[in-house]
């Protein structure tokens, strides 16, 4: 079962990849702006890094620092990761990991354009991350854990790369309570960052498990809607995708159902009742005398 979730995601989102969406469309910036990023920051990296699949602005509640490494899990195009690059700045380094590889080839590509130095970016599923233990400063993550279907052993990987005292910024969708059951049964919902997410005590729960202190888990109160509701919106997942364009992701193998279903569901269900797009921040404890 983990296999064929963790296929159909690659399936979907190599299908994003390898479309034309971009900060040039506008859904696809309303999207990004909707759950947090600025104007100026999507302006500041190269438009194919942004397709219009976050649920939060990691960046902005990391508080990363000159120097450091912050690696990215879920990296996608490599928006997050652009966004980290002057924030470490020359003697950093920000590293993006994701499994699709369509997305690792675009993100290079956005990278080479872009003239980044201190980027760099890993083919890898996100419980098997292809660093050293201790080397990271800071883990963030942008709507990406949700989808992994062995979500401790993601917690544990994280508290293996980080270094002591090192600490982790998602932007994530959590649970407030029980899914519908429809929507819990939904491959369309689980590809589309819902039907995987899990209740909010739960990942508190697995976070502590892997042995992270100060855990801290915060709604941030924006609509999950927003991916079906915004105005021409491009965005993976929108009904506006399926209307026959050659470099959309639904005219790829993807079935186009799995857009349509997703926003028949969002349009028969408030998700936000029971799902949140949520910022979790934990820290790795420092190593005692």
């Amino acid at each position: 079962m983990a296999e064929q979730l963790l296929e159909s995601v690659k399936s979907k989102y190599g299908a994003v990849a390898e479309s034309s969406l971009s900060s040039d469309d506008a859904g696809v910036t309303a999207v990004a702006q909707a759950f947090g990023y600025s104007a100026e920051e999507l302006t500041s990296i190269p438009a194919e890094a942004n397709m219009g699949l976050s649920c939060g602005n990691p960046t902005a509640i990391a508080s990363i620092r000159p120097g450091e490494i912050v690696v990215d899990l879920g990296s996608g195009g490599g928006l997050d990761v652009f966004l980290a690059s002057p924030l470490v700045g020359p003697e950093g380094k920000a590293i993006g990991i994701d499994m699709t590889p369509a997305m690792i080839e675009r993100a290079r590509t956005n990278a080479l354009s872009g003239g980044y130095k201190n980027v760099e970016f890993h083919l890898s599923t996100i419980d098997k991350i292809p660093l050293p233990d201790a080397s990271v400063d800071c883990v963030i993550s942008n709507c990406v854990i949700n989808l992994a279907p062995d979500k401790p052993a993601v917690f544990r990987e994280i508290a293996r790369v980080l270094k002591p005292g090192g600490r982790l910024a998602v932007s994530d969708i959590a649970l407030k309570s029980e899914l519908p059951p429809e929507v819990a049964a939904s491959m369309a919902a689980y590809v589309g960052c819902i039907g995987g997410a899990i209740l909010i005590n739960d990942y508190r729960d697995g976070l502590l498990a892997a042995g992270f202190e100060h855990v801290k888990i915060v709604d941030s109160g924006a609509n999950l809607n927003a991916y079906a509701k915004v105005e021409n919106q491009a965005g993976c997942c929108s009904p506006s995708m399926d209307s026959g364009n050659a470099a959309s992701c639904c005219s790829t193998d993807t079935p186009a159902s799995l857009h349509q279903d997703l926003t028949d569901l969002l349009s028969r269900y408030d998700v936000n009742a029971a799902a949140a797009s949520v910022k979790v921040y934990a820290v790795k404890p420092s190593e005692t005398a």
